[in-house]
């Protein structure tokens, strides 16, 4: 765009450079959709692992790096969450940003799930052959203590399959989100 302003004899031309905004097409549902997933895997693993931590204290135990390891990995998740919103809102969510913050937190992700999948089944004294001998293979009734123990024994069995099953859900929805910025990337190209 030019415009012409005169000043007498002068004529002094202004030249006004248009940007060209580049808009990236993100779809929507399947965004929204991962950003539901995420969250709720990410405060699942966060809520267990902090009751985890809060039993361990009690019980007065040792913490197991892991817990707050993951409990992190969790946090960043969320925090990464709000900053895509944040930038939605914004109008400049970028494939590249997604590209790269994804796959920071896959990898990070990915170490935690395998840790929890080592303590859930790994060599001898494991998550899963103990839960197997000591509690799936009971079935109190009544109402006694050693019922409320089982249950509460199996309470904690099956919050260590949950986060298992919410951290292998975590690690394919991030691999996913690279995939789909990778689109948006492609097809806007």
């Amino acid at each position: 765009m030019a415009s012409t302003v005169t000043s007498g004899s002068l004529v002094y031309e202004r030249r006004i450079a248009v940007e060209k905004v580049h808009k990236y097409h993100w779809p929507a549902v399947q965004l929204n959709l991962w950003m539901l997933i995420m969250l709720i895997a990410a405060c699942t693993i966060i809520g267990v692992f902090a009751s985890f931590i809060q039993i361990q204290q009690t019980l007065l135990l040792p913490v197991p790096w892991y817990f707050a390891y993951f409990i992190t990995v969790a946090a960043l998740a969320v925090a990464f969450i709000f900053l895509l919103l944040w930038l939605i809102f914004q109008r400049r969510l970028l494939p590249s940003i997604v590209m790269i913050g994804g796959f920071i937190l896959f990898v990070l992700w990915l170490v935690g799930l395998i840790v929890i999948s080592v303590q859930l089944w790994g060599p001898a004294g494991s998550v899963s052959s103990n839960c197997n001998l000591f509690v799936f293979g009971q079935n109190p009734s009544g109402q006694s203590i050693n019922t409320l123990a089982w249950l509460e024994q199996r309470s904690i069995c099956q919050s260590w399959q949950a986060v298992f099953a919410f951290g292998l859900v975590g690690a394919i929805f991030l691999l996913w989100l690279m995939v789909m910025a990778y689109q948006v990337f492609a097809d806007d190209a």
